[in-house]
């Protein structure tokens, strides 16, 4: 049979052909590569001084804690008996708590305000400003995250300046800092 007859094996033959030449002279490339960057057969620098090795000590059993595993703070004033606590349930203030980076800034410096709220994640506070015998609400607002807020406002009113935040849901409102303008 002629060559002309088979096409498809002709053509296989040298396809395989072109991949063994390929893929020999990748394999010279890669050896020589690493003759020449001093990589020895281990996968390690040749030009490496000592022996490297992981080193895992065996596993010991560990004693059990016999003590307790939470510790409180003594009552400070050193007297507390179950008569002397309070008998109505008390829950915590979430309080808002706010204060300010600067007492005292130039005109439309920027004022850091920073505060810590407790169980309030997530919380969206407005700034607020006292202006005219009011509180009116100053375009900022800050979110709460891990407990605590942060941003910072800028104004050009002179003087004396009241701020407080507020949450935009529940209307809880925080302490006032005052910072003075000029």
């Amino acid at each position: 049979m002629a060559r002309s007859e088979r096409p498809v094996l002709t053509g296989l033959a040298a396809l395989v052909g072109v991949g063994i030449l390929v893929g020999l002279f990748l394999g010279v490339a890669a050896l020589a590569g690493t003759q020449l960057l001093g990589i020895n057969s281990n996968g390690a620098s040749a030009g490496s001084t000592s022996a490297e090795s992981l080193y895992l000590p065996k596993p010991s059993r560990t004693r059990s804690p016999s003590g307790p595993l939470i510790t409180l703070a003594p009552d400070p004033s050193g007297t507390s008996s179950p008569s002397d606590q309070p008998t109505e349930q008390q829950t915590p203030d979430k309080a808002i708590s706010l204060s300010s980076g600067q007492t005292q800034v130039g005109q439309m410096e920027q004022i850091d305000l920073t505060g810590v709220y407790p169980g309030g994640e997530g919380a969206i506070l407005q700034v607020q400003r006292f202006q005219g015998g009011t509180w009116t609400d100053f375009p900022v607002t800050a979110s709460v995250s891990n407990e605590t807020f942060s941003t910072y406002v800028q104004t050009s009113q002179l003087g004396r300046n009241r701020f407080r935040v507020v949450d935009t849901d529940t209307g809880l409102e925080s302490n006032e800092v005052r910072i003075q303008v000029g």
